[in-house]
């Protein structure tokens, strides 16, 4: 295979060998997320981690090679954390809940959760046309884009702290943290409480010593601590048959997106779902051209006018990996900020997002495993990513009121209400109503009143 002429590695002023060298940097680095995902949306039922793991798999290996054949850039993607912790603990059941069925098992709401990512991600390649892409972007303030990073991360770390039994539910204040004095009378809970803790002490402590794959490492390392100190035990029911595996894979994940229960909803509810799409559609947008912006800036990847090379290729590509993945039964990929690992390390041409992309193939091979990966080792990857994703928070504007409030808002909301899309909601509406009130009224475009009176309706009906 020519390197070279496929990748255009002189012209990029890089060599096989780094390339090669930055995609393995990426694996190690962004790993871990494929790892968490199957525990997030499976919640325990093992055919639906089963089919959730193969499908984050495949989906990352695809949006990867997709990124270098198609976009010739070093990005990788992989299932988002963010959205797919939107997908496994708002989107699906709220979808029940819309389709007037709030007995519908697991494997039914992801089922119908993966329709409509896969309708979002056409939509989100739809934008590319017209320059409709370019008019959401633009409506939404600078501010609140920042906003929506931070929350999202925010967002991730109470849903780590809860999985992991740090913090509990309690009926004065909502939530407390766990009695650690506790220990003889709720052993189980603690005791995972200690272990999550443990594991997000490591992988600080790795990644500040700037160890590859620091978050997998600690992940790996909760897991056998929960074995030896019995906090979890092998199942009966597990198995290393990969037949069974792929089985499940088949039956419960790929191409088994539900549009039939989408067929009853009228009303507010449809309203509601819309508006569930849209976020899907919005977030994964902001996401991936915050992603490949700020990392392409500032490892001096832009042209002479200081714009991204392969820009819009690049979010082309997250929108066809979105919809790919959403029929091998993924949660909506993204570019990672992993990315930025191998990109330190050299890499400046597809051929490093292919070298990652064939890596994840290689791990298919652990499917029968995922399984026995306990929730108190997959939550302290949460609230450490969340820490990464909130250190954002720097860059609002705070010296201006009407810019900082709506950020605020979009930041508060996400957690307070374990919802991606009341946060967006909450910073859009709240920015054209302050910039009204405050006679700024010149400083607020067509697009963000579009945006922000589409979300007031929806509060309006649901």
């Amino acid at each position: 295979m020519n390197f070279e002429k496929m990748f255009k590695l002189k012209a990029h002023k890089t060599t096989v060998r780094t390339e090669v060298m930055a995609g393995i940097t990426i694996f190690f680095s962004s790993v871990f997320a494929i790892l968490t995902i199957p525990g997030m949306i499976g919640q325990g039922y093992t055919r639906l981690m089963n089919g959730v793991f193969i499908a984050a798999v495949l989906s990352a290996a695809a949006g990867s090679l997709m990124k270098a054949f198609i976009a010739n850039l070093p990005f990788v993607q992989v299932p988002g954390m963010g959205l797919g912790s939107f997908f496994a603990f708002t989107a699906m059941p709220a979808l029940a809940l819309l389709a007037g069925n709030p007995d519908m098992s697991p494997v039914e709401q992801y089922q119908m959760a993966l329709a409509l990512v896969f309708v979002s991600g056409l939509a989100f390649v739809a934008t590319s046309i017209g320059g409709v892409r370019q008019f959401i972007i633009e409506g939404v303030p600078k501010n609140i884009k920042i906003a929506l990073g931070s929350g999202i991360g925010l967002f991730m770390t109470s849903l780590g702290l809860r999985q992991s039994g740090v913090v509990v539910a309690n009926p004065g204040t909502f939530v407390s943290l766990i009695n650690f004095g506790n220990f003889s009378e709720n052993t189980t809970a603690v005791k995972g409480a200690v272990l999550a803790l443990i594991g997000l002490v490591i992988m600080v402590v790795l990644f500040s010593k700037k160890v590859k794959g620091s978050i997998l490492i600690g992940i790996l390392a909760t897991t056998v601590l929960a074995y030896i100190t019995g906090h979890s035990t092998i199942p009966d029911t597990f198995s290393t048959n990969p037949g069974a595996i792929i089985q499940d894979f088949m039956d419960v994940s790929f191409l088994q997106l539900d549009f039939s229960n989408f067929a009853g909803i009228r009303g507010a509810a449809l309203g509601s779902l819309i508006t569930m799409g849209f976020t899907f559609l919005l977030v994964n947008l902001l996401d991936a051209l915050g992603t490949i912006y700020g990392i392409a800036s500032a490892n001096d990847m832009v042209d002479e006018n200081g714009e991204v090379i392969g820009l819009q290729r690049g979010m082309t590509v997250d929108a066809l990996g979105t919809a790919v993945g959403a029929l091998f039964g993924s949660s909506s990929t993204a570019t990672t900020v992993s990315s930025a690992a191998g990109i330190a390390e050299g890499g400046r041409t597809g051929l490093t997002s292919l070298v990652t992309g064939v890596m994840f193939l290689g791990i298919i091979f652990l499917a029968p495993f995922v399984s026995l990966i306990p929730v108190v080792a997959t939550a302290p990857a949460l609230i450490f990513v969340g820490c990464l994703m909130v250190s954002h928070i720097k860059e609002v504007d705070f010296s201006e009121i009407t810019e900082s409030l709506p950020a605020f808002l979009t930041i508060a909301i996400m957690p307070m209400t374990a919802s991606i899309a009341n946060g967006t909601s909450f910073g859009l509406i709240s920015y054209v109503v302050i910039k009204l009130l405050t006679g700024r009224m010149k400083e607020i475009k067509l697009s963000t009143v579009i945006l922000a009176a589409f979300f007031v309706l929806q509060f309006v009906l649901g």
